[in-house]
């Protein structure tokens, strides 16, 4: 039995051992970029005499997409609170401007990797290159299936409306948002900040 008071996305057995399943997965989220981030601190200055960080990274550019992709899990959340009010539009208008600011990261992601190739920092350059774009590509990749998993949920939700079900789903995809954002900041302060004063 659940009161008034409960999020309609934990009215249901079976979508609360949704939610708690999601949050085992961003565990396992958790160890793999954990490695990735060990793999990077151990093969940054592997640079085999070719550009650091120091030379390549440029901090307008992460700044531009560290802004998109924060202000993409602030507006992430304002969908949560208009879904927590049974706003349908104002689910619907949050998400589709979090789907914009998240396309938006990944075109300035996209051009940073076209500039680093540019300074010839490529995969097989050094050990700081490969685990760079290793961590950098997999967040990537993270963030690109999120904006199509987001984007198929919203047709269902335009579809069916605001139900348990549905609900529960625009949760665990704001989730995986903040989780995503969560590991920026983690690039943003351990890979940029301190590869540009090193």
């Amino acid at each position: 039995m659940t009161s008034q008071s409960t999020p309609l996305e934990y009215q249901s057995q079976q979508t609360r051992m949704n939610i708690l399943g999601f949050w085992t997965f961003l565990g396992a989220e958790i160890v793999l970029f954990s490695t990735l981030f060990a793999s990077y601190f151990i093969l940054e200055h592997n640079t085999a005499g070719g550009p650091t960080g120091q030379d390549v990274f440029v901090l307008k550019d992460v700044l531009i997409e560290t802004f998109l992709l924060l202000t993409s899990s602030f507006t992430s959340g304002l969908a949560i609170h208009a879904l927590r009010n049974n706003d349908l539009k104002g689910v619907l208008i949050w998400k589709i401007i979090t789907l914009v600011l998240g396309a938006s990261f990944l075109a300035y992601e996209i051009n940073e990797f076209f500039h680093y190739v540019h300074e010839g920092v490529t995969m097989q350059t050094s050990g700081f290159a490969s685990a760079l774009f290793t961590l950098l590509g997999t967040h990537g990749a993270h963030v690109t299936f999120g904006i199509i998993w987001i984007a198929l949920l919203l047709v269902q939700v335009a579809r069916r409306g605001i139900t348990v079900q549905t609900s529960s789903k625009l949760f665990i995809a704001s989730l995986y948002w903040h989780f995503l954002d969560v590991v920026w900041i983690f690039i943003f302060t351990f890979v940029y900040l301190k590869g540009m004063v090193m």
